[in-house]
Order: structure tokens, then sequence, then C-alpha cells
């Protein structure tokens, strides 16, 4: 595959380039399997529908179809579970949890990840990922299968870092 060359101009990132060097959703690290796409995510309603709202020509249109975004606030009532499950953005930054190439978090490295971008903070981003499992094993103990009412804010945090938490 030849490498595609892509630019960011957006309110975060301006002249940001990087290069898709895998095919779009294929040759993850084996450590990495996450549950769902980002368009699931986003048609699932993750974030309060504000993450994306500015950043949209980076990726694919058919991702922002469905998705489910809130250009003016964040609004909890369009997440899966309809509550606020995300710290803001300055808390992560306060926790040295930002890679400076992926400003807005976790979300936005998968997004490049999933697309075929392959850069130098992947393996830090994986067990970040493979660390919040913990929080299934906690809605399973805790929780009667299929209950969505149960641990409501877990369970939608699970949905913000690709685990299908609809199904537990």
């Amino acid at each position: 595959m030849k490498p595609k060359r892509v630019e960011v101009n957006d309110l975060m990132q301006q002249g940001y380039i990087y290069l898709l060097t895998e095919p779009i959703g294929r040759n993850f690290h084996p450590d990495f399997s996450p549950e769902l796409t980002p368009k699931e995510m986003l048609e699932l309603g993750v974030f309060g529908g504000k993450y994306m709202t500015d950043c949209t020509a980076e990726f694919p249109p058919d991702w922002f179809t469905n998705a489910k975004l809130s250009p003016e606030r964040h609004d909890p009532r369009l997440n899966y579970f309809s509550v606020s499950a995300a710290q803001p953005l300055s808390y992560w930054q306060q926790k040295g949890w930002i890679y400076r190439e992926d400003p807005r978090g976790w979300f936005q490295w998968y997004c490049r990840y999933y697309m075929g971008r392959r850069c130098p903070d992947d393996d830090r981003q994986i067990k970040r990922w493979r660390a919040f499992r913990r929080h299934v094993a906690q809605v399973k103990k805790h929780c009667r299968c299929g209950d969505r009412n149960c641990r409501p804010r877990q369970r939608q945090a699970l949905l913000q870092w690709a685990y299908d938490s609809r199904s537990i």
C-alpha cells in the first residue's frame, strides 16, 4: 500500500501532517481489538456529541451520516446512556495523558489509528485501552446481564473506549 498523506487544519491543529500506512480498519496490533469502530461509536453517542464537530473533513463522510453531534456544546443526552462520563480535556492535559500529535486525546488517536496511521504513541495508547477493560469486569460483577440501568456512567465510559457495554 502506498502511504497516503493527510493534512489537518481544524480548531486544535493547523498544518499537522501524517501518513496512512495501513488499510483502514486493518492490521491492528495483536493486543488491540476494539469492539466498536469510530463510526459505530459516533452513531451510538459518545462524548456528548461535541468531540468531532470541527474536524469532520479529516475522516470519511459516512462516519458522520448518523453521528450524534452537538456543534454548540457538550450534551450528555446525546450519549447512548444519556449520562456524562468524561472528564474535561483540561483534566487529561494535567495528567499528561495527551500526546502532542493528538490534542483531543484517546479517541482522536483511535480514529487516526483506525484510518491507518501508525505513530510512536501507539504502544502507550493500546496499554491504556487494555487497562480500561477493568471496567468491564466491574460491570459484570455488579450488574445483571443486559441491565442498562446499572452503572450507566461506567457503561458510557466503556463505549467511549470502544468496548461495547450494551451487551454486558
